[in-house]
């Protein structure tokens, strides 16, 4: 069985940490969601390793959730984390990439659909983009469909910089998006430094619509347009539980990249991770 790196595994500490996002999402809403959690989930499904991505915790909260994970990092194959960071600022920012360096950190993020569409595509959130790519470490982009267009701008201004477009560019999937969605996700990939993450796609469908035969025509315009070198697998967990929960969502994974050869599965499922996060 090929085993997965899961680059995209958020956690939810409610005692410690704020999660205002979360209130108006009955099934995110309350109680944690620990590592010790995600274990018992994933028992036996084959997951060699994960990355914490950052959850997108209350604004004041980012660097203590930094702190805090980097604690937990050697347990339960945890790998390693991708960071929260604010490259919209002029004060701060290179501190908070050196402190990174010693909370394993494998790469950074900042939500964009959380903002005005006009902070990543200023001055300085490239100029610091840029700064993380001078220290080796990739970016995970994540825009929704409609702002594909500001993620090709932006990865066109920083060719020196690994991007990960994260949740295949979070695709329209009930309003018939496809057309538009296939055409910015081609453009972008026409970048060689930016790369896809397979993710989160099933929360997008309404409950019960995400199946394999739904599923199957964006996965493969994702594998057609990227390639299987450019491909890093993430469950998304437990935003995942409002599309087919992560267990479902693995095995259809392994279904989805199954006409790929042996070695394209690895690096989807693996390989690429290890590489791009340098793990």
């Amino acid at each position: 069985m090929i085993e997965f790196i899961d680059t995209h595994q958020h956690l939810i500490y409610r005692e410690t940490l704020g999660y205002g996002w979360t209130a108006s999402i009955p099934a995110l809403a309350s109680g944690d969601f620990s590592l010790s959690d995600y274990v018992a989930l994933t028992h036996s499904a084959g997951i060699a390793g994960t990355i914490f991505m950052e959850t997108g915790v209350d604004d004041a909260d980012y660097k203590s959730e930094a702190r805090l994970v980097a604690t937990l990092i050697g347990q339960n194959n945890l790998l390693g984390q991708i960071a929260s960071c604010r490259p919209e600022n002029t004060r701060g920012f290179g501190a908070w990439l050196e402190e990174g360096a010693g909370l394993n950190v494998r790469g950074y993020r900042r939500i964009l659909h959380v903002v005005s569409d006009e902070i990543s595509q200023t001055t300085q959130f490239r100029r610091n983009l840029k700064l993380i790519g001078s220290k080796g470490l990739p970016f995970d982009m994540c825009f929704l469909a409609r702002q594909l267009p500001l993620a090709l701008e932006l990865a066109k201004h920083c060719p020196d910089q690994t991007l990960i477009l994260d949740h295949c560019g979070v695709p329209d999937v009930s309003n018939d998006g496809f057309v538009q969605w296939a055409a910015d996700i081609t453009a972008l990939a026409a970048l060689p430094h930016v790369h896809c993450k397979l993710s989160g796609i099933s929360a997008y469908f309404a409950f019960g619509m995400a199946t394999l035969e739904t599923l199957t025509p964006w996965v493969d315009h994702i594998i057609n347009a990227f390639g299987p070198s450019r491909i890093v697998w993430g469950g998304d967990w437990p935003v995942v539980n409002l599309g087919v929960g992560l267990p479902r969502w693995i095995a259809l994974s392994r279904i989805l990249i199954a006409g790929l050869t042996a070695s394209e599965q690895r690096a989807i499922a693996a390989d690429n991770a290890r590489r791009l996060y340098r793990l």
